[in-house]
């Protein structure tokens, strides 16, 4: 009898120890869920799960370079120079190199990328209106309007991706998941219309001034880096966050160019 009752007692304790595991199973699968039933946009936008196995920390901002699960450390060979990413991606357009960006090399660095006389204007006018007062470092505007390269994330608006956080540094995250979210079509490329579909997406309250910019930027890169199957890339938007985008573009035609000459 008494060995029964050890047995019995036995059993029941397994079984309890199964239930404890079988619920804190399903309480680690709830933590760790990124589906709720009751939000089907969570199940229509897909976020990817498996980064750490292919990028260490991928949540962590990175200060200096833009990486993703391709290329782990940025870009390889481009010179961070020890700004944040988001002042590299400026820094482009800083011809001379002062920290200061001005009207006028906005415009050369436009026309070096093979915009239009008529989109570069566009965008002088509009990039230098939004973001010249919130980066100087005076309380007074400057008629000239320049961009202090320095305070550029002070410029920065909302309705966007969030890939820079407040301080201009890069989440590697966030550039990932646009691709797992909204590039249905090809796997880490993105069409014109799933451009459209992510800044509607990402659109915040009333910040009229974050959509338009955001559609802007976004048209923009789409112009300036679509491939001939009128793709957007992962690899050209990693790449135009950190800036080294605009130099291989800047280059690639002024090569060009010689050799037509």
């Amino acid at each position: 009898m008494a060995d029964a009752s050890i047995v019995k007692a036995m059993a029941k304790a397994m079984e309890m120890m199964a239930e404890k595991t079988s619920a804190a199973t399903v309480e680690r699968e709830v933590a760790m869920a990124t589906v709720a039933e009751k939000a089907p946009v969570t199940a229509q936008r897909h976020v990817r799960t498996d980064l750490e196995a292919k990028l260490p920390k991928p949540y962590m901002p990175r200060a200096m370079v833009a990486p993703d699960t391709e290329n782990v450390n940025g870009t390889w060979g481009h010179k961070h120079n020890n700004m944040s990413v988001l002042q590299q991606h400026a820094a482009f357009f800083d011809q001379d190199g002062d920290g200061i960006i001005y009207p006028w090399e906005t415009f050369r660095g436009f026309r070096d990328l093979g915009f239009n006389m008529i989109a570069t204007f566009i965008f002088v006018f509009l990039i230098h209106v939004a973001m010249s007062y919130p980066t100087s470092p005076s309380w007074l505007p400057s008629i000239f309007f320049p961009i202090y390269i320095q305070n550029i994330h002070k410029a920065k608006h909302g309705s966007d991706s969030a890939t820079y956080d407040t301080e201009g540094r890069f989440i590697p995250a966030n550039l990932e998941n646009i691709f797992s979210k909204y590039a249905l079509t090809v796997p880490d490329k993105l069409t014109l219309k799933e451009i459209w579909c992510m800044t509607e997406a990402n659109r915040n309250a009333f910040d009229f001034f974050g959509w338009t910019a955001s559609k802007l930027e976004w048209g923009a890169l789409y112009m300036l880096a679509k491939d001939h199957e009128g793709f957007l890339s992962k690899e050209a938007v990693r790449r135009c966050f950190d800036g080294s985008l605009f130099e291989y573009c800047a280059k690639f035609r002024k090569s060009a160019t010689r050799k037509m000459d």
